[in-house]
């Protein structure tokens, strides 16, 4: 072992960052930072069957975006040579040549349809399924033959045959029984090692002295631990921390976005020939089996479909959270507290504050809950009080990582000026949903039928007649600022009697086709006299049609 403090979090790149996987992510880091220790990141890639091109930096940006950096890894290098398991094969094999040849691991040569017998055998049996050590291990002349003759052939560790007790940092002793354990694989017939088998090796040569995961990985620690001491070498110490559910108890799964989509394509009555041209894909079996719900679409093509629908996919990965706009530095102190308990009342921390204050003493057993509305006001109070040059950054952020629209190209003396006009900021799409129809071509405004009805047509359309006499003000106005928009506009009530909102709202209403945008004035200010003037009249168009129609 290390005389320095090493954590490890070592993700598959089977897509973007998981929500648990930053979590486990966060408290390695923390948990090394607060000790004077190294955090490496290692991507294991031994599943060929998973893995996603490019997931890897994906998932490294996620990490870069959440400010957690790792001393050793894929793109900064260190003692191990590589990061990457696939690049470690010649490791693996090694490891088991040497448990092969000193009895502790041997060939199995069962077929797939031979092993579901078994298990089938075993259920019928009403007893768990428990691979049959042979008495004979097959040698590596007998492994070729049956390679040869084309069967799969892997390598299984005999197991010892013992309860084993796991010292778990979080869980106290947890014993498992010898009769829940079993040979299993090291290494598969295509030759690569599975998770289990890695994991041990790489641990080891990484000097990872500390491994904090997920609690459902606590049943993987008995055959590792077989291992650590199949080779001699000393275990990590492990803490296996509580799962993360939804507030309803479910679990935080990437499949719950699947499910909203395919339940919103269910009721809109789409044809299987419609989803494939929405999601941009040509694999119809691939999408039958997701209509069916036996798979997932790629992330690209859920997104479109969900862009199509109208439909807000939950958030579950880090980057759907960068995406919908909250601030790294909210969702970390966040997540934090999914688990860990500082043991004060103080809620609010600094990544710097949480590298002096985390233990795993205070890491808990119980599951988290997920409470997306404390988030949202989590990142609402930061946003208040964060400085301009911090939310026109986190702002730019969110923009470049969405799809391109009116506010991608402004400069940053507009979008600061936008930031200032959107009162109550909760997430950075609040910015887009109240401003970007003031930058989008006027054909391009859609009236909201019921604003419509409510603020010009109602009461004999005292909202148009409300319009027709603020045009000609406006156009003759000639200081477009928003304290001289603002004064003219209450003047205008004053003079009639009304409320400012019934004079607000019509305008509002006329220049963006909606009741939501900044204060009017502002709003004005920012659309300009011209396209102000053009939206007028275009509203007053749209109006008239819309009560022939009546």
């Amino acid at each position: 072992m290390a005389d320095t403090i090493r954590t490890r979090f070592a993700p598959s790149p089977t897509g973007y960052l998981h929500i648990g996987g930053a979590r486990t992510a966060l408290f390695n880091y923390l948990l090394a930072k607060r000790l004077g220790g190294k955090f490496v990141l290692r991507i294991e890639d031994t599943d060929q069957t998973r893995n996603i091109e490019a997931a890897d930096e994906k998932l490294m940006e996620d990490l870069r975006w959440l400010e957690l950096h790792w001393d050793e890894g894929p793109d900064v290098g260190g003692p191990a040579g590589t990061y990457h398991q696939s690049q470690r094969r010649a490791s693996y094999a090694e490891h088991a040549r040497r448990l092969l040849d000193e009895g502790k691991a041997y060939y199995a040569l069962e077929t797939r349809e031979e092993l579901e017998a078994m298990r089938k055998a075993a259920a019928g049996d009403k007893r768990g399924f428990r691979y049959p050590r042979p008495a004979h291990f097959p040698s590596d002349a007998e492994a070729q033959q049956a390679r040869d003759a084309g069967r799969p052939v892997v390598i299984r560790f005999k197991m010892p045959e013992r309860d084993f007790v796991v010292h778990d940092q979080i869980l106290g002793d947890v014993t498992i029984g010898a009769s829940e354990l079993s040979d299993f694989v090291i290494v598969k017939s295509d030759g690569w090692p599975t998770y289990n088998f890695a994991v041990v090796v790489d641990d080891h040569a990484m000097l990872i002295t500390h491994v904090l995961r997920g609690q459902e990985h606590l049943m993987n620690t008995p055959g590792q631990i077989g291992l650590y001491e199949a080779f001699g070498y000393q275990p990590p110490a492990f803490a296996h921390l509580p799962i993360i559910f939804n507030m309803n108890g479910t679990k935080m799964s990437k499949r719950e976005k699947d499910k909203v989509v395919r339940d919103a394509a269910k009721t809109a009555q789409l044809d299987d020939a419609r989803r494939l041209a929405l999601a941009g894909l040509d694999d119809a079996e691939l999408l039958k089996a997701w209509r069916q719900g036996d798979t997932q679409l790629p992330g690209d093509a859920l997104q479109r479909l969900a862009t199509a629908l109208a439909v807000h996919l939950p958030e579950i990965d880090i980057h759907d959270f960068r995406r919908s706009g909250y601030l790294p530095e909210v969702l970390l102190n966040f997540i934090v507290l999914l688990g860990w308990n500082p043991g004060t009342q103080q809620e609010k921390y600094t990544l710097d504050e949480l590298c002096a204050a985390f233990s795993v003493e205070r890491v808990g057993r119980t599951n988290a809950r997920f409470d997306r509305d404390k988030l949202l006001a989590f990142n609402t109070e930061a946003l208040a009080t964060a400085s301009m040059e911090r939310k026109l950054a986190g702002f730019r952020d969110w923009l470049s990582v969405n799809e391109p629209g009116p506010l991608t190209d402004l400069d940053d003396a507009t979008l600061t000026r936008l930031i200032e006009m959107c009162k109550g900021l909760r997430t950075f799409p609040d910015v887009a949903h109240k401003c970007a129809v003031l930058f989008a071509p006027d054909d391009n405004v859609r009236y909201d039928e019921k604003a419509v009805k409510k603020w010009l047509l109602k009461d004999d359309g005292a909202g148009l007649a409300v319009l027709r006499e603020l045009r000609q003000r406006l156009a003759a106005l000639d200081d477009w600022s928003p304290a001289a928009l603002d004064q003219l506009i209450r003047a205008y009530g004053e003079e009639h009697g009304l409320d400012f909102g019934k004079v607000a709202q019509p305008l509002r209403v006329a220049v963006t086709g909606t009741t939501i945008s900044p204060q009017i004035s502002d709003t004005l200010a920012v659309l300009g006299k011209e396209r102000t003037l053009a939206r007028l009249a275009l509203a007053a168009q749209t109006a008239a049609a819309a009560r022939e129609q009546l």
